[in-house]
């Protein structure tokens, strides 16, 4: 029995196609870290955990309750108001009376963003405090 013997090429390893590859998916991840990266926070104090029941705060006696109802519209006082006169009306309280809080009363069809722009706008004019509220069912 005889062998017949080839002269075939020893395969040659193409590694264009997989650094390629590799290329592709470390720039999707370089991408998709930076976008993740650029988001704008809000400064928010959680109260502290604690097993205590929070000390119950003086009740005011005119509070500055400004509402915003489902379509935007801000209110004070049930009555329409706009943003410039707004704001002048919380700096002229928050000179007035300076221990209390200027709350915001958003209704709860409003989306999360556009609550948040109001109270950073509010926050803008009254510094810290501004206070988010809930109403209670």
């Amino acid at each position: 029995m005889r062998l017949r013997s080839r002269n075939t090429p020893i395969p040659t390893i193409d590694l264009i196609p997989m650094l390629t590859v590799m290329m592709g998916v470390l720039a999707f991840f370089v991408v998709l870290a930076v976008s993740l990266g650029s988001e704008q926070l809000i400064e928010i104090q959680l109260p502290p955990e604690s097993s205590d029941p929070p000390p119950a705060e003086p009740i005011v006696a005119d509070p500055f309750i400004v509402e915003v109802d489902s379509q935007g519209q801000r209110l004070l006082n049930q009555q329409p108001i706009e943003a410039e006169q707004l704001n002048a009306e919380i700096q002229a309280y928050l000179a007035r009376s300076p221990e209390n809080t200027v709350y915001l009363l958003p209704s709860q069809e409003l989306p999360y963003e556009t609550v948040m722009q109001f109270l950073g706008e509010m926050r803008a004019v009254g510094g810290d405090r501004v206070s988010l509220a809930i109403e209670e069912p």
